[in-house]
């Protein structure tokens, strides 16, 4: 019997936990950019983030992830979504879930038993990424400064994720709503990140939220 090791993330003791921008203070910005602001900017701190690997080509596979998460396995550059779990495609067999903050480890138990028997990977990076969420009318505007990845609506619609080179580094840009879109960052790039969208945002306006 092969020993599996558990990372529990959120132990049952009391453990403060800070975000990548929690130096940042943006719950002392928030609420204090103008109403017509075009760029909103939110920060989805302590979600679970966990990666997982298979054989996404396997039935079997594909089934368990959908029983152990209630979503469909997406293809390549495609994301799913459902309330604040989401799941994305990062590889040809590597996938990233996020679910609310404190599930992750129930989350990963599920997919384990799910997939029991096949071969899988499942890892807890939550600790070392975090989204930010941008949403307003000059969203695209503004990416279009940052990326030269080309985000027009047919080529990047509702639903499309992908990693690329954005302001000089890399970062993984997701569409998850017509004026919405997340940036998927490392923590040691989150204060970069940080500084360059207040830099870049400054012709449109931005406004922090909570």
């Amino acid at each position: 019997m092969t020993a599996i090791n558990q990372y529990l993330q959120r132990p049952a003791f009391a453990a403060a936990a800070e975000s990548p921008l929690h130096h940042a203070g943006l719950h002392e910005l928030a609420g204090k950019g103008k109403k017509s602001a075009g760029i909103r900017l939110r920060e989805k701190k302590l979600l679970g983030h966990l990666t997982l690997r298979g054989d996404g080509h396997d039935a079997a596979f594909a089934a368990g992830v959908q029983t152990a998460t209630g979503l469909p396995l997406p293809g390549a550059l495609q994301l799913v979504s459902q309330g604040d779990s989401s799941l994305q495609w990062l590889g040809p067999d590597e996938w990233l879930l996020i679910v609310p903050s404190g599930e992750e480890f129930a989350a990963e138990q599920r997919l384990r038993a799910a997939l029991e028997g096949q071969h899988i990977q499942v890892v807890n990076v939550s600790g070392g990424q975090t989204i930010l969420e941008l949403s307003g009318a000059k969203v695209r505007e503004l990416l279009m400064k940052s990326t030269s990845y080309d985000v027009h609506p047919n080529n990047f619609p509702v639903g499309k994720a992908v990693g690329t080179v954005f302001a000089k580094s890399q970062l993984v840009i997701r569409h998850t709503g017509e004026d919405i879109w997340e940036l998927l960052v490392r923590r040691s790039f989150s204060d970069y990140f940080w500084l360059w969208l207040q830099d870049a945002s400054r012709e449109y306006g931005l406004a922090v939220e909570a």
